[in-house]
């Protein structure tokens, strides 16, 4: 069976990477390559570098139309635009959503799962209809989220588990459908990033959370810092890693250290 995968972030592309390894990954379909970094020069989606280092044709149009020549099963993981429906009516499209739907749907299930506190997550296979991720469902696996979980490890057990989930799925898919309240997962502004330290709770949820991706921001004796990663000692807020406004990562130590006279 040819398939193509439409995606964009980080973790659509570590799923078309796992799609690949055993499935004919024809094409991609991903968003147009856009200024990045302090340099704002043209850089490429982190899915479009997995195709090509993978011999996939790219497709990157500004918007997807009618007029792609895509097979007739598409897998959408992270891809960031929104598929018209004359092109859903040609075929089968299966989305990706790290989330156990209907609960986060939206464009930041994982981080917002993390910032709620939530105990377990999961991935929900459905079919892509106009409704934002609100289409039947194929397959959807639960797992923990523990403590020692960042975001990016939930996207990593969610990329392990979207393909275990999609080989038994593509071959012949059945559909049920979405049972439950929703919830919509916000995508992350910039007010999301700053920690209120006085509510070390909140603040070690929010910087798993928005690590290793965004970064949760908090001022520390005086100074600006990203805090990347942190731990919860008897009910107090114990940071681990730091990184000073215009500086570079380092342990909290190290930047303790550096305030010394």
């Amino acid at each position: 069976m040819e398939i193509a995968v439409a995606a964009t972030a980080p973790f659509g592309a570590d799923v078309l990477e796992r799609l690949a390894a055993t499935h004919d990954v024809v094409a991609l379909l991903t968003r147009p390559d856009r200024p990045a970094g302090r340099g704002r020069k043209l850089a490429a989606p982190a899915a479009k570098q997995a195709a090509e280092a993978l011999g996939i044709r790219v497709l990157q149009p500004e918007r997807p139309t009618v007029e792609l020549e895509l097979p007739d099963v598409v897998v959408v993981c992270a891809y960031g635009l929104l598929i018209p429906e004359s092109l859903l009516e040609r075929g089968l499209w299966l989305n990706v959503h790290p989330s156990l739907l209907p609960r986060w749907r939206g464009a930041a299930p994982v981080e917002r799962a993390i910032l709620a506190g939530d105990v377990e997550t999961g991935v929900t296979i459905h079919e892509t209809v106009k409704e934002l991720d609100a289409g039947p469902i194929a397959a959807q696996q639960r797992f923990l989220i523990t403590p020692d979980d960042d975001a990016g490890a939930v996207f990593l057990r969610s990329a392990e588990l979207a393909v275990e989930l999609l080989n038994d799925v593509l071959p012949a898919p059945e559909f049920r459908p979405q049972e439950g309240e929703s919830s919509y997962a916000a995508k992350i502004e910039p007010l999301d990033r700053e920690l209120d330290l006085s509510d070390p709770v909140d603040s070690f949820n929010r910087i798993r959370a928005l690590s290793p991706h965004i970064g949760a921001r908090a001022e520390l004796h005086g100074r600006r810092v990203t805090i990347w990663r942190a731990a919860l000692e008897d009910g107090e807020l114990v940071p681990l890693e730091v990184q000073p406004e215009g500086g570079k990562r380092m342990s909290n130590d190290a930047f303790e250290r550096g305030l010394r006279p």
